[in-house]
């Protein structure tokens, strides 16, 4: 056996919520044919598969049966180099935000709109990551995952993976593909974003003109740094809630009663809104039920203020959700995964 196979582990160290339940079988793997190994495990014993990369988008909600595999595989590198653009490749288990600060070492702009969001690279494409105005869609270029349906590794390009707001056909079709690496599209030339609050507000407080990607990655931490608790020092998924996306008429409704509602316009003509702002106005931000409740400066935030079991987060998030839907008529949907 090329990997230490672990029995009825903790999995409180495995999801950035920081809640206690177990893996009857757990592994750790960091290549292709360790994975493969795994999953003939798996299969040789009928035990259900479950993969987990960095677990910040996830609520365990009960022990997981079969094996948990935990993808550890690492390496970075430039595949082909351009005039203006340079095509960079990584393993699935690297750490996003240090994949962030290596891209921006080698002089290149894109991610830095999405720095400091916790996570590994294979997560990323799941849900489309995105943060102040960028998606990783805008530089996805391709990846390779194994169908655990064919055994084949298969090669995806941005149209395979139907990107939509943190959407993907992996999220669509959980657990049939094992996501192993991804290839992104970087620019040498700077054309950064920071039209989108608050960012904007921070770059224009700095007085620059020229476009600065190191600058606007630093802006984004500081940003994220004041108002996202550490998951290592209060539990939580980040932004626990979807933005809703509305029709104009809808937001023309909308803003008819609540003038100052946040909006962002969307590339297909629907309106992003603001759905922390929801939260906040229905009075949630700040509140404590129990061991869980709202972060204090975050209201897109719950945390787990400590011993709280995946039922807890997902009953106040359910009671946040039906109050802002009976409020604003709007629906709720969380980002985070359900396991268990």
């Amino acid at each position: 056996m090329m990997f230490a196979v672990r029995q009825q582990v903790d999995l409180r160290a495995y999801n950035s919520l920081g809640i206690t339940e177990r893996a009857e079988h757990l592994v750790e793997i960091h290549s292709d044919r360790e994975l493969v190994a795994a999953l003939d495990m798996a299969a040789e014993h009928a035990w259900p598969v479950t993969v987990l990369g960095g677990g910040s988008n996830v609520v365990v909600t009960g022990s997981l049966p079969g094996v948990v595999i935990i993808m550890r595989s690492r390496g970075r590198r430039v595949l082909r180099r351009a005039p203006d653009a340079l095509l960079i490749e990584g393993e699935a288990g690297e750490n996003w935000h240090d994949l962030v600060n290596w891209t921006l070492d080698l002089g290149l702009c894109g991610l830095e709109n999405l720095s400091l969001i916790p996570g590994t690279l294979g997560a990323a494409p799941v849900q489309n990551i995105g943060a102040y105005g960028v998606e990783l869609q805008d530089v996805f270029h391709s990846l390779d995952a194994l169908d655990r349906v064919t055994g084949e590794i298969r090669q995806f390009d941005r149209a395979a993976c139907h990107f939509g707001y943190r959407e993907s056909v992996f999220k669509q079709s959980p657990g049939r593909y094992v996501i192993l690496r991804v290839r992104l599209i970087l620019r040498r030339h700077a054309q950064v974003r920071v039209d989108y609050a608050p960012l904007d507000t921070a770059w224009e407080a700095t007085g620059l003109h020229r476009p600065d990607p190191r600058v606007v990655a630093s802006l984004v931490c500081h940003i994220r740094q004041s108002k996202l608790p550490d998951p290592a020092v209060l539990g939580n998924a980040g932004s626990f809630f979807k933005n809703p996306l509305v029709t104009r008429h809808q937001l023309n409704a909308l803003k008819a009663l609540y003038p100052d509602i946040p909006h962002y316009l969307q590339p297909d003509g629907r309106y992003k809104v603001a759905a922390g702002w929801l939260i906040d106005q229905a009075g949630w931000k700040g509140v404590r039920a129990g061991h869980v409740g709202v972060h204090a400066r975050q209201a897109l935030v719950l945390v787990n203020h400590g011993g709280a079991r995946g039922e807890d987060i997902l009953s106040l998030a359910k009671r946040i959700s039906d109050d802002v839907h009976a409020r604003f008529g709007l629906e709720l949907e969380m980002e985070p995964q359900r396991l268990g």
